[in-house]
């Protein structure tokens, strides 16, 4: 695209790339192959863009035109595939909320336009141990867990019921239940 700088189109752009995409692969029948050529934001006959229509998504991937069409279909099939797996029958909702893990699964399929993986139990086994990894690290829900745990492993002695301080005496509230 002429006059833009390296990085990320600005957001007005961005936009207007979505409508074109969605006008471009909306229109279309769907007794249509799933290539065409991409629209003018897109950057004309030398891109590609190659969809899959399942149930109320479109997953659509903009490709250069030495991409293999069918290549491309079955590396949409298998990221649906996954996406499908690990959110147990993906939907809409699963996509909104849970943008980070969707952005995790591509990248364990697609990394700097290169494939990485297209086996689908390599790339689950990769998102468990992820899962794994989080929950074992836990996260800010995690946190007053985490603070009793450290108190515990504190070794301090016996906590004291009363503190004085000149005239300030401040009375420590039984916390054995949370030790």
């Amino acid at each position: 695209m002429p006059g833009l700088q390296a990085g990320s189109p600005p957001e007005e752009i961005q936009q207007q790339i979505v409508r074109e995409t969605f006008h471009l692969v909306l229109k279309r029948d769907d007794n249509i192959c799933n290539f065409l050529e991409g629209g003018s934001l897109i950057g004309g006959a030398d891109y590609k863009l190659i969809y899959r229509h399942y149930a109320t998504l479109y997953f659509v991937f903009c490709v250069d035109s030495s991409e293999s069409e069918l290549g491309i279909l079955d590396l949409i099939q298998v990221f649906v595939e996954t996406l499908d797996k690990c959110f147990e029958n993906v939907c809409e909702l699963d996509l909104i909320f849970h943008m980070d893990k969707v952005h995790y699964i591509l990248q364990e399929v697609v990394m700097g336009g290169m494939v990485l993986e297209t086996n689908m139990n390599e790339i689950v086994a990769q998102i468990e141990a992820q899962n794994r990894l989080e929950k074992s690290e836990g996260g800010l829900s995690a946190a007053p867990a985490r603070a009793v745990s450290a108190v515990k492993n504190m070794n301090l002695p016996e906590i004291p019921r009363n503190i004085n301080i000149g005239d300030l005496n401040i009375k420590v509230p039984n916390l054995s239940q949370f030790v």
